[in-house]
């Protein structure tokens, strides 16, 4: 981005050179038409560079934006999925105990309804964490992979607007 500007600068500082040339050539009258239609055709080349940078800056700061916005829907992607995987870490572990405490009463001969219910509800909140995880990496699969897939319009544009200048 410095550099665009960089070059826009001194573009602008050498056509202000050019201008101050041919105010001098112009008040003398003595330059011949040769010199003046070569002034006049850098004039023009100036020009047009001038208006390619200035496309070429707006053609950036676009693309920067574009670029900005995916990526904070990637971080708000990946910032659920994470979200998600805490939860399945966490049900998992509530699995793990309830599991746990069914096998110690089963070892000592105790049956405890409340810890096969408890046993089922961390179950059930293990597959909704599960299927919330799966969810959320599918969809930040699909975000990264749409771009990819989509056709670049703008690469095209450019080979045109290239072969034009």
């Amino acid at each position: 981005m410095s550099d665009i500007i960089e070059l826009q600068r001194r573009i602008m500082a050498a056509m202000d050179r050019v201008a101050s040339g041919l105010g001098e050539l112009s008040g003398t009258g003595g330059g011949d038409s040769a010199t003046q239609q070569a002034l006049e055709e850098e004039k023009i080349v100036t020009a047009q560079l001038t208006e390619r940078i200035r496309m070429l800056s707006q053609r950036h700061e676009s693309d920067l934006a574009k670029l900005r916005e995916a990526t904070e829907g990637t971080q708000a992607q990946l910032s659920k999925l994470d979200t998600d995987l805490q939860r399945l870490r966490k049900a998992n572990i509530q699995l793990s105990q309830s599991n746990q405490a069914l096998r110690d009463a089963n070892a000592a001969g105790v049956a405890e309804p409340h810890l096969i219910n408890k046993a089922m509800m961390a179950e059930l909140e293990a597959l909704r964490a599960t299927h919330a995880a799966d969810l959320s990496e599918a969809n930040t699969i699909i975000a990264a992979m749409t771009p990819l897939l989509k056709e670049p319009a703008t690469d095209d544009d450019t080979a045109k607007e290239e072969g034009d200048a």
